[in-house]
């Protein structure tokens, strides 16, 4: 494994996101009070937009300051941390058993889930996703 990969136990927090209205201006707020460096993600069709990958010191993407267009419509403006689970879709069956909501799902190519948003029965958002190790 080289060093520059990060290995995920399940559990583990693998990023936070946060989707609003004007990134550029809120990406602007987390470099100064937060130290991190921003870097830009083309987004949209036509990538008509950019998304900011925020990395801390070492260069590591720890989180994102996203607009709300295109996949982000619609996603509550709140940190969301994503957590590495061993099965994307078993964890959002046992959402739905267990009296949580789905808020969002998202496929590869293949059908597969890439990740998802839950919300717990008292309202929180998460979001699952799985990284292959």
């Amino acid at each position: 494994m080289s060093e520059n990969v990060k290995k995920y136990n399940v559990g583990a927090i693998v990023s936070a996101d946060i989707t609003v209205p004007n990134a550029g201006e809120l990406k602007d707020f987390y470099t100064q009070v937060i130290g991190w460096t921003p870097g830009e993600l083309k987004m949209g069709e036509q990538q008509s937009y950019v998304d900011y990958i925020m990395k801390d010191s070492a260069g590591s993407w720890v989180a994102g300051v996203c607009h709300a267009q295109g996949g982000n419509m619609g996603i509550p403006p709140q940190w969301i941390v994503y957590i590495n689970v061993d099965s994307v879709k078993d964890s959002v069956e046992k959402c739905k058993r267990l009296g949580g909501k789905i808020i969002k799902e998202v496929f590869d190519a293949n059908g597969n889930h890439v990740y998802a948003m839950l919300q717990d029965p008292v309202g929180a958002v998460i979001a699952v996703t799985h990284v292959v190790q």
